[in-house]
This record gives C-alpha cells, sequence and structure tokens, in this order.
C-alpha cells in the first residue's frame, strides 16, 4: 500500500528568477514568485518597485532578461502577449487602456476579439451586464464620456470578455472615490469566487491586503517579504513602510 502522501498541485503560474531590463535599467533583479488556481494574491510596494513591469512581463508586454514564466505547467517566457490572452491571462493595465472613440458594448467585445465561440460571448456579455449593471446602462455611450470609476469596471469587463483563468489588475483603485473603490472590490471578490486566479498591484496596500489571501512586497525590483494578507496587515515593517503607522511606542 501506497503510503506517500500526495503531490501538491502545481500552481497556475510561477516565476522562476525573473529579471527584466529597459532603457539601460534593471526594473526586477531575480524574482520567484508563484500563485495556484483560484487564490487571490497582491504585489504590494512603493513607486518604481518594479510591481507593474512585473505584470507587463506575465502579460508579455514586455520581455525576460533572464529566468522563465511558468503557466500551467508551460514555460511561456517566449509567447507572444496575444497567444498568452488566448490561454487565459488577461491585464487590467494602469490607467485602464479603454479605447475611448468607441462604444461601451464595442469595447466590451473587444475583449472577446480572440474568441469564435458565439454563444458563449453573448452569456458572457449577460454575465458580465449582471455584474456591472451601471455599465449595462451604458452600452451606447462612447466609452472616453464615462466617469473614471466607470471606465475601470469597462476594463474589467472587457478583461472578463476574454474567458481569464488569471486576471492581473494594475492599480484597480487609482484615483477613484472611496464608494467606487468597494464597488470594484465588491466585483472583484465574485470573479474570484468563480474561480478566477486574481494577481493584483495596488498602491492601496491595507486594501490589498484585505482582499487577498496571499501577498508579496517588492522592493527596488527584488520580492523581501511574503506570505498571507492577514499575516503582512499585522507584520511591524509593513505597517510602518505600506500602511502609514509609526514604529514608535506611544
Amino acid at each position: 500500500m501506497n503510503t506517500d502522501p500526495p503531490n501538491p498541485p502545481s500552481p497556475l503560474l510561477r516565476l522562476d528568477g525573473v529579471q527584466i531590463a529597459y532603457g539601460g535599467i534593471q526594473a526586477v533583479k531575480g524574482i520567484d514568485l508563484e500563485l495556484h488556481r483560484g487564490e487571490r494574491v497582491s504585489l504590494i510596494g512603493a513607486n518604481g518597485a518594479g510591481k507593474t513591469t512585473t505584470l507587463n512581463a506575465i502579460a508579455g508586454i514586455l520581455p525576460l532578461a533572464r529566468g522563465e514564466i511558468l503557466y500551467d505547467g508551460d514555460r511561456i517566457g517566449q509567447v507572444p502577449a496575444h497567444k498568452r490572452l488566448r490561454r487565459g491571462i488577461a491585464l487590467v493595465p494602469e490607467g485602464r487602456g479603454i479605447f475611448t472613440r468607441l462604444t461601451v458594448e464595442e469595447n466590451l467585445r473587444m475583449g472577446a476579439y480572440s474568441r469564435r465561440d458565439a454563444a458563449g460571448i453573448e452569456a458572457d456579455l449577460e454575465r458580465v451586464y449582471a455584474m456591472l449593471p451601471r455599465i449595462k446602462e451604458r452600452l451606447a455611450q462612447v466609452a472616453g464620456t464615462l466617469s473614471g470609476g466607470e471606465q475601470q469596471m469597462l476594463a474589467i469587463g472587457r478583461a472578463l470578455l476574454s474567458r481569464p483563468k488569471l486576471l492581473l489588475l494594475d492599480e484597480p483603485s487609482m484615483g477613484l472615490a472611496p464608494l467606487v473603490v468597494e464597488k470594484i472590490f465588491e466585483v472583484l471578490r465574485s470573479v474570484g469566487k468563480e474561480g478566477v486566479t486574481i494577481l493584483l498591484v495596488e498602491q492601496n496596500a491595507n486594501l490589498a491586503l484585505e482582499f487577498s489571501q496571499r501577498a508579496y512586497v517588492m522592493e527596488s525590483g527584488r520580492i523581501t517579504l511574503s506570505g498571507s494578507g492577514a499575516e503582512l496587515l499585522t507584520d511591524p515593517k509593513v505597517r510602518t513602510a505600506y500602511l502609514g503607522e509609526s514604529d514608535e511606542i506611544a
């Protein structure tokens, strides 16, 4: 009888020794990171730490200098961005990246451009409409005339139309009112409950850690700390550096 413990499931995404350089600057200096299926994971750190660069490399927008990215068991470090999208990696970029001159509906349908299952696309549109009712009310509106919060919701909806297994989000709360941010994270929790794996870069560290099951802290192109969201919320270094709390004894 085999009494060996079962092998743990392989991660959906793994970065091994990833280095990224551009413009003569080494922005990411050999990081290791992994996400398991269905996890919500955040990457926090100061501006310039390399967080956005890491997301862009996972999405295929930036090339690797060294190291490897493994996704669903395959090496994808040299796979172009559009093929990564077809395999289920979707990015909601910083600044939203919507098509401002297209309508809301046209933007959403652009998210499904690589799909050929017409019935599935229509079903997913209805699912996004149910999740984002404010977007449904504005389908014929030119996207550039939406409020910042509506544009962010549109960017998330567009990404969901690609049916992602892995959803990458870069600063989804940036410049938005607290009530709008609350709604966006409510939507992201719903997406996570559907089994989509989420990797979040978010300047609001408190919000990110409360949302995430696990988190990584990035400083000057390196991962310096990792743990559960709850653990990092109570870590003195994190509280001082990213949560705006003093480490002095009152």
